[in-house]
């Protein structure tokens, strides 16, 4: 459904005296969604999760340049393509419940959304049904955004996403600040729609929420992908996974030995030049910091790392 291949984003940026300089968030980045699968997409804050999510979506700032290739349904997505797929083929369920228009009912909004989308028949008997199925009833479609709790509002915005004919939906940090059982019914309806055979991002900092849902993992570190792991190898000691920096993140979690690692993700203005991960990672050699790894397959998961044996 989704292939990203080998992204670059940078950005041209001016400092003090209006000196010009580039910074790059997002570096060879590799990714894959199938239909059918959901793929939870993890990592630190400016490991690039969101700004993919825009890429995708084509809603860059004009200051961005992109390198590398996103295809949808093995079509290339050019930038005039992305225009006519987006809010239809695919959708966006943002971060914050802000992102609904304070001065229309969500009712009204979901409509609009069926609409733009070509929902089979009307939008209004769309948006109905859909609410039906996420627990909304039909007064509540009268409602504006302030006068619906914050789990309403998270499944109005999931109900934008699935009420149209989108093949793929990307989830930007769909769960922050929720009730632990307002986020697991959102999880579900995210399953859901995969189940039914379309393709769903998850992108969240709670790794732990993400392996409820998804097929697959994949670990983001300064802005490159450096692990896609099925979810099933995310337990124990994390032995089966295969990055130093997943199994670094891993077990960091509070349920496991709640370990920190020392440094922090390098800032995108300096990157090193070989492996990002070289300067934290307890295996590094002078051949990590001679060039950056490429993504291979090792036991069953793509990992960006020179030492993992199969």
């Amino acid at each position: 459904m989704l292939a990203v291949r080998n992204l670059s984003i940078s950005f041209r940026m001016y400092s003090a005296g209006l000196r010009q300089h580039e910074i790059t968030p997002i570096t060879g980045l590799d990714l894959e969604v199938r239909a059918g699968e959901l793929v939870g997409i993890v990592g630190a804050s400016g490991s690039g999760k969101s700004l993919l999510a825009h890429a995708i979506l084509g809603i860059l700032p004009a200051n961005a340049r992109t390198a590398g290739e996103i295809y949808f349904k093995e079509t290339l997505l050019t930038p005039d393509r992305q225009k006519r797929l987006r809010g239809k083929e695919i959708a966006l369920i943002p971060q914050s419940v802000g992102f609904l228009d304070p001065l229309m009912r969500v009712g009204q909004q979901v409509r609009r959304a069926a609409y733009l989308s070509g929902a089979n028949g009307s939008a209004e008997a769309a948006q109905r049904q859909v609410f039906r199925r996420y627990g909304l009833r039909d007064e509540d479609a009268e409602r504006y955004p302030f006068q619906v709790s914050g789990g309403m509002a998270r499944r109005v915005l999931v109900s934008t996403a699935a009420v149209g004919q989108a093949a793929l939906i990307i989830a930007d940090e769909p769960t922050p600040g929720l009730h632990p059982a307002v986020v697991a019914e959102t999880l579900g309806h995210l399953r859901q729609l995969a189940d039914e055979g379309r393709a769903v991002l998850l992108i969240t900092h709670d790794i732990g929420a993400a392996l409820t849902v998804a097929d697959r993992i994949a670990v983001f570190y300064a802005g490159t992908t450096v692990e896609v792991a099925p979810a099933a190898d995310f337990q124990a000691g994390g032995q089966a996974l295969r990055h130093p920096y997943t199994q670094a993140l891993w077990r960091a979690l509070p349920q496991n030995q709640f370990v920190p690692i020392a440094g922090s993700q390098p800032p995108p203005d300096q990157l090193p030049a070989g492996c990002l991960f070289a300067p934290r990672c307890p295996h590094v050699s002078a051949a990590c910091r001679a060039a950056r790894p490429e993504l291979r397959l090792i036991r069953g998961g793509w990992v960006r790392c020179i030492h993992v044996e199969g």
